[in-house]
């Protein structure tokens, strides 16, 4: 039972940017608490009710989002100095910038739901249970990578995540697939489907819009809107930058995409309002990536270097929310470091793994095309030189 004044002041409004931290001690002795917290409003398409601005914070919470949003950006980080390195070939997408979405999402589903996203799918690959050191030996091309080194940046999986797509804005009709198959089986499960600003214009898109509701498929579709689609800012490109409201008879909303709280609690009502039997429903997620749209781009020839560092500054979701967890008292600076030298020492012992790991052998080429090869022998660079089929791994997600 709380003291008579605890409660007291529980009943009482919260300021914005405010939060109120209520401690305890467990039975081991350790310090236990739960802070209230006000997100920027949001914004609303179609919808009568939206997320709630009050946010509810504990302890255990606090420590698991910072902790997988400062794995992202170090992990980040490495696979940009790999890529430099010429370690890393081929095509490189970083998510710098826009750990909140990923990690406030991640906090929102459920065992069944599932996850499809672009390219830009290390951040993604981590949250829905990939180790580091499979992430990055998979960018190495190494055989300890979670697709055995064959896949890359782009193309990496496990249960309920279906990728990483090379191709702009093909996953998202695969997402409403991922989600009809859901609703077909009854698993209860929904699909977040994502991809950015400058996939949001694509024919593709409205017309599994249009499918999604006719058939009320449980699909979360995701724009993360980063400003630029390639080296094209989002005004310049499209006519209507209300990306929420783009599914027309679909609701949407606009959510902050750099606060993980935020992100949570909009994640939140889309997850409940897809199980719920009412249809897909659109969310823009208003972010920023630090890095330019992949390695071959410097970044810096349509946005300035001062425009980054005013983001940087100003709005980082992972030293805005560091900031919020210490001055609330919920964590102490000490175990921030703490958490920050474990994710240090945990990503170069990755880094280092995943240089060093050997590639897979010429006998691997052909191996786990097929989830069940009816096809006999797999056509190599000609028809005349065929390769045999092995199984090598599980299948997943079948």
């Amino acid at each position: 039972m709380l003291p008579a004044c605890v409660r007291s002041v529980c009943k009482k409004n919260i300021p914005a940017n405010k939060a109120l931290v209520l401690i305890s001690r467990n039975g081991s002795g350790h310090t236990t608490g739960e802070t209230q917290f006000e997100t920027k409003p949001f914004k609303l398409h179609k919808l009568a009710e939206g997320p709630s601005t009050h946010v509810t914070l504990t302890r255990a919470e606090a420590l698991d989002m910072y902790t997988q949003m400062h794995t992202i950006r170090r992990m980040e980080t490495s696979a940009g100095n790999l890529y430099k390195d010429k370690i890393i070939r081929g095509f490189c997408h970083l998510y710098a910038g826009q750990e909140a979405v990923a990690v406030g999402f991640k906090h929102a589903l459920r065992p069944q739901d599932s996850v499809i996203t672009a390219y830009r799918a290390h951040g993604w690959t981590y949250v829905m249970g990939v180790p580091p050191i499979e992430v990055l030996s998979e960018l190495t091309g190494r055989r300890t990578g979670c697709a055995r080194g064959k896949g890359g940046s782009m193309h990496m999986y496990t249960k309920n995540f279906y990728g990483g797509n090379g191709i702009v804005g093909a996953q998202v009709p695969l997402g409403v697939g991922v989600a009809l198959a859901a609703q077909y089986k009854g698993t209860d499960g929904v699909c977040v489907a994502l991809y950015g600003d400058g996939a949001a214009n694509q024919g593709q898109v409205f017309e599994v819009y249009n499918m999604a509701k006719l058939w009320n498929i449980p699909c979360i579709f995701v724009c993360e809107n980063n400003g630029y689609g390639m080296g094209t800012s989002a005004v310049r490109a499209a006519a209507s930058t209300e990306y929420y409201t783009r599914g027309d008879f679909v609701p949407g909303i606009w959510v902050d995409g750099m606060d993980v709280l935020a992100v949570r609690q909009a994640a939140r009502l889309a997850v409940n309002y897809c199980a719920a039997g009412n249809g897909p429903i659109v969310i823009e997620a208003q972010t920023y990536r630090y890095s330019g749209h992949s390695m071959s781009d410097p970044g810096t020839s349509y946005r300035t270097r001062e425009e980054v560092q005013e983001v940087r500054q100003t709005r980082d979701p992972i030293t805005s929310f560091k900031e919020k967890i210490i001055t609330s008292n919920l964590v102490t600076a000490e175990e921030i470091k703490e958490i920050d030298a474990k994710i240090r020492t945990e990503i170069d012992e990755a880094t280092k793994k995943a240089k060093a790991e050997k590639e897979i052998g010429l006998d691997e080429i052909a191996s786990d095309i097929y989830a069940n090869n009816v096809e006999g022998e797999i056509r190599g660079l000609s028809v005349f030189q065929p390769l045999k089929h092995v199984r090598v791994g599980p299948a997943v997600n079948l």
